[in-house]
């Protein structure tokens, strides 16, 4: 059935369906549906038919590819539609990578947009570490047009991918190796913008910070997390204007963030343990403040703090003791 659905041949599909009893969601050999295959063809009357009777849109083969990744690869704008009106899943994933991912890889910028508008992630990174940016830019090592691979990194930019993301390389370095002039030129403008802009929103949040603007300084600094959410100083200070504003909670997941983005930075450890500290949580502080000094055993301000946890749990159990009834 999967040869007459490559084929388009849809008398024969349907023969085999109602006459003959075959089952629409039966892979081949290899595990591919015949939804899969007439998705890789465009053979959209087919497709139709297939849906109409059951068959599943989100049905793997074998090898883990999707009917959605077989319309990506083969630039099947259409079929990608109508798989995702049928309840085909956006991000699927084979080996980590995604149906956008196939189509940036391909350059098949149609299928790109209608994956795009239906909100596929920009940023999903697969399991070797590339994401669709970076295989727009590998595909001209495959015969992908520069030209077509810079329509394809704008369209991801404009969608909100990252231009810095380095899980392996950043895209910057990947089209300088390939000799990808354009697309080094590009790169470089929107790296130095938004550059900029993060160093632009931090000098806001400063100056918000001077007048006691915590509320707004936390905004920008919201803001700059969004462009570079690596950056772990953003971090550390939105969690000051959390703490600022009474809002521990969210202090302390900012500190938490620090320490994992940076577990040798003492700072993340002492900000976490005054968060906890101002809601005389003073065990879970005092376990902060020691982590810290784990990190810098010779930091005098970590070990005073330390000591005043410790001093805050003391009175915290001596009142507690004191307010039980006497037998």
């Amino acid at each position: 059935m999967q040869t007459a659905a490559c084929l388009g041949k849809l008398d024969a599909v349907r023969c085999m369906v109602e006459e003959l009893g075959f089952d629409v969601n039966a892979g081949s050999q290899a595990g591919v549906t015949a939804l899969a295959a007439a998705a890789a063809d465009g053979r959209m009357h087919v497709m139709r038919y297939l849906l109409d009777k059951g068959a599943d849109p989100n049905k793997p083969a074998h090898s883990g590819h999707h009917p959605l990744h077989h319309a990506a690869k083969h630039g099947r704008d259409e079929a990608a539609r109508l798989l995702l009106s049928r309840g085909a899943s956006i991000d699927v994933t084979y080996i980590g990578l995604t149906p956008l991912h196939f189509a940036a890889g391909y350059g098949m910028i149609g299928v790109m947009k209608v994956l795009l508008e239906h909100h596929a992630d920009p940023n999903k990174v697969s399991e070797e570490g590339s994401t669709p940016l970076t295989e727009a830019l590998h595909g001209t090592d495959s015969g992908v047009p520069e030209s077509t691979s810079l329509k394809c990194v704008k369209l991801l930019v404009e969608a909100g991918a990252d231009v810095n993301s380095a899980n392996s390389e950043t895209p910057l370095v990947i089209a300088t190796r390939y000799g990808l002039t354009d697309c080094v030129k590009y790169l470089l403008k929107r790296v130095k913008h938004e550059k900029n802009t993060k160093v632009q929103l931090k000098s806001y949040a400063e100056k918000a910070i001077k007048r006691k603007d915590y509320h707004g300084a936390s905004k920008f600094y919201t803001e700059a997390i969004e462009l570079d959410p690596s950056d772990t100083t953003l971090y550390l200070d939105r969690s000051l204007c959390y703490l600022q504003m009474s809002e521990a909670d969210k202090a302390v997941r900012d500190a938490n963030t620090c320490i994992k983005l940076r577990p040798e930075w003492i700072k993340g450890y002492y900000r976490k343990g005054a968060a906890l500290m101002s809601v005389e949580d003073y065990k879970g502080a005092s376990d902060a403040f020691m982590s810290g000094l784990q990190v810098d055993p010779e930091n005098a301000e970590m070990e005073k703090a330390f000591t005043e946890a410790v001093e805050g749990m003391k009175k915290d159990h001596l009142a507690r003791k004191g307010s039980k009834p006497s037998d």
